[in-house]
């Protein structure tokens, strides 16, 4: 009698090895573009930290005859210190970036190379879940490195572009400022109301900030009073109206719960914004005893929901959307069409009598 099971075993097995080395190899060809890219970034680093130094000591000299200089000397010259230390942030940001990946590629690397070892001596594989397993963990550790780096490049972009940017102005306001407090009062009251109004922008964009990495009120108010300021606050800074409908029963939730639904609606709210280009959104929140379910709905530009998990055009935000709802035992459903808007519904089953 032929043992079936044991040759469906082998050939996938065989298959499963195939591809193992094939994706081991690939993550080596990675590597090494990876080191020439941190190679060329450092040395970049390594040009724009000299070239900072020169402009530094060129904007001492100046302020030797700071009083006698026209302003707009005065203006280039800081205006050039302040976009080669906004470059030099930038490139130190992707060196750093790139740094990460390798190690990130190292370790996947190392996690492929001791899987072909087991494969390839004497060693059986696990049963047939626990070899499931192993294969299903390499594109997780990629999708959860890939969303690890975006959130980094976000938050590298947003100081580069916001707070490092105003510090920059701040230290020419307050420069400016200092050499006019004897030669010219009215100039330096000037001056002063100038760096007070910067100080009060960047103080609130740094607010903003704050929030968007982690929301105190979550913590002390729970997710749906957080929800209403963030929907307010979005809706304040992008002039998009964002109504927030509420129904069931309004309470705390279990802390992991609460941060998996912010989160989700925080997300799908930036990319009806920065992808849809819509001009309406609208949440809809259920707070029902065995379940939460959020809907997030928009009038934007749409997309094809199968491209979007499957097809070239993967988006990894979307993915990682889901997984997250699914490690909590919920469901994602996108109804979208390209030019017909999207409507994202995700539910998050909960405990009835959870003591919080």
């Amino acid at each position: 009698m032929v043992d079936t099971a044991g040759m469906e075993n082998e050939f996938s097995l065989a298959s499963f090895l195939e591809e193992t080395h094939k994706d081991y190899e690939q993550t080596q060809r990675d590597l090494k573009e990876i080191d020439i890219l941190i190679k060329q970034s450092a040395a970049e680093v390594e040009r724009l930290a000299q070239r900072n130094s020169q402009v530094n000591s060129y904007t001492r000299q100046l302020q030797t005859n700071f009083e006698t200089l026209p302003r707009e000397d005065i203006k280039e010259a800081y205006e050039a210190l302040n976009d080669v230390q906004q470059r030099l942030f930038t490139m130190r940001g992707q060196l750093e970036k790139l740094q990460s990946d390798q190690r990130n590629l190292e370790r996947l690397a190392e996690f492929q190379r001791k899987i072909i070892e087991l494969t390839d001596g004497s060693v059986p594989l696990p049963t047939s879940g626990g070899r499931r397993k192993a294969t299903g963990d390499q594109p997780n550790v990629i999708r959860v490195i890939q969303t690890e780096e975006a959130v980094r490049q976000g938050l590298v972009r947003k100081m580069h572009d916001s707070v490092a940017s105003s510090i920059s102005n701040f230290i020419l306001q307050a420069e400016i400022c200092q050499r006019f407090f004897d030669v010219n009062p009215d100039r330096a009251r000037t001056e002063l109301n100038a760096l007070k109004s910067s100080a009060g922008s960047t103080f609130s964009n740094v607010k903003d900030f704050i929030f968007d990495l982690r929301p105190m009120m979550l913590d002390d108010l729970g997710v749906i009073p957080t929800l209403r300021r963030y929907a307010e606050s979005f809706q304040e800074k992008n002039g998009l109206p964002v109504p927030i409908t509420v129904t069931g029963v309004e309470r705390r939730l279990e802390s992991h719960i609460e941060v998996t639904v912010f989160r989700n609606v925080q997300e799908l709210l930036q990319n009806a914004l920065n992808h849809a280009q819509a001009t309406q959104i609208q949440i809809q929140i259920d707070m029902a005893s065995e379940q939460v379910t959020a809907v997030v709905e928009d009038n934007g530009t749409g997309f094809n929901v199968d491209d979007a998990f499957n097809g070239n055009q993967k988006t990894i935000g979307l993915s990682t959307l889901r997984e997250r709802t699914e490690m909590l035992g919920g469901e994602l459903n996108i109804q979208s069409n390209l030019g017909q808007g999207t409507r994202v519904e995700f539910s998050i089953p909960i405990l009835e009598d959870t003591d919080l």
